[in-house]
């Protein structure tokens, strides 16, 4: 028998989480861990990310999104890659190289259900991003002009 270092009484422990599933729809939530992983079958990567409902309700939640970023299936790997696009342009991000810069950013994620079945039971999914209100956007880069280039088409040039 090993001693607990402490008495613990039932009643100032809390009451333990909630794993139902929370109602569809749209909820402000923060990245708050990131990680890149190995697929299953160890021929792709995928970057789990973990998000933190803080609004409108259900605040403390956390719902999970696997995001392929490279797999053996090039419909997987190009579904990936725009959940990517979508979520690093909810966050204000116009390229990563890491996966820890998507961390400690806020956008809106609509939540989805899926089904379950096969003995598991119905969970959440994240179906979509978008920016959180009043949040600034990336914009498109400006073309690049070379210093130096004449303004004068070459055909006319003499």
């Amino acid at each position: 028998m090993a001693q607990l270092g402490q008495v613990f009484m039932v009643e100032d422990l809390p009451q333990g989480n909630n794993f139902e599933p929370i109602p569809s729809g749209w909820y402000t939530a923060t990245i708050t861990e990131t990680e890149l992983k190995q697929t299953k079958t160890g021929t792709g990567q995928y970057i789990s990310v973990k998000f933190d409902i803080i609004a409108p309700t259900h605040q403390g939640r956390v719902v999970y999104d696997n995001i392929n970023i490279s797999n053996n299936s090039t419909k997987a790997e190009e579904i990936g890659r725009s959940q990517l696009g979508g979520l690093m342009r909810a966050v204000g991000l116009t390229r990563i190289a890491d996966d820890n810069e998507l961390r400690n950013r806020t956008c809106q994620i609509k939540v989805g259900m899926d089904k379950g079945g096969d003995g598991y039971e119905p969970r959440n999914r994240i179906v979509a991003y978008k920016a959180s209100e009043g949040a600034s956007l990336p914009q498109p880069s400006a073309p690049t002009v070379k210093p130096n280039a004449s303004s004068t088409p070459p055909w006319k040039r003499a």
